[in-house]
């Protein structure tokens, strides 16, 4: 059995991490992400988006997974046990996931603990403050390694072949509003694969799912993980 699972900015909330959309004090009402999250605002205004992402970073480096994540990491390793695999693709830009154990996550918006060259294209690891004059090894200006507004998602030949080869999808804290992920379930379904969504609320495409479960993560994951380990 192969098990697709798509993870978005609901898995971390309870982790104390902002939430893009949906319920609560969304991080991105507070400030425009047009000055922010995108090539141009970087290239206007470098010192604005390093400040925005260095404290996003310091306070990615001071949380800690929740029991959902943990959860997913002891459904990778049940299913290995029994000879299932569960690909992992993340939507968000913490490290949550690999802290609480679970492996090979993909990171399709790329990742808050790395810094990549806006010359070479190198990418660093990267857990201190970033300035204008932070230097790459070719002398070239290290810039967040996130995928901007404008920007094309990383790693979709691999997300795409998981996703044709997956028995059931699961998506987990989604809106359901930022393509291509948000068209991951339409795909499967065309396929005849089951969907499963849970969420704090129903998403933008909750109709698109076959199951719907609606709760905090930290509750109604670990409960799912059970269930399907159970089984």
């Amino acid at each position: 059995m192969n098990v697709f699972v798509l993870t978005g900015a609901g898995i971390s909330a309870e982790s104390g991490l902002g939430v893009f959309r949906g319920p609560g004090a969304a991080l991105w009402k507070r400030y425009d992400p047009m000055q922010l999250a995108t090539p141009e605002a970087f290239a206007r205004d470098p010192a604005l988006v390093h400040d925005f992402y260095n404290a996003r970073r310091n306070n990615l480096i001071a949380a800690s997974p929740n029991a959902a994540h943990v959860a997913l990491a002891r459904l990778e390793a049940g299913l290995a046990q029994r000879g299932d695999d569960l690909t992992l693709v993340t939507q968000n830009i913490d490290d949550l996931h690999e802290r609480a154990g679970s492996t090979g996550v993909i990171h399709m918006h790329g990742e808050l603990l790395k810094a990549r060259c806006a010359s070479c294209g190198a990418v660093h690891d990267c857990r201190d403050d970033l300035s204008t004059s932070s230097p790459c090894d070719c002398a070239g200006a290290l810039r967040p390694h996130v995928v901007w507004f404008g920007e094309a998602p990383l790693y979709m030949d691999e997300i795409y072949a998981a996703l044709e080869a997956a028995d059931l999808f699961v998506a987990i804290g989604t809106s359901g509003a930022v393509y291509p992920a948000a068209g991951f379930v339409r795909e499967a379904r065309a396929k005849g694969v089951r969907c499963c969504e849970l969420n704090l609320e129903p998403s933008e495409n909750a109709a698109e799912f076959d199951d719907r479960r609606y709760g905090p993560a930290s509750e109604i994951v670990p409960s799912w993980v059970e269930e399907m380990l159970g089984s």
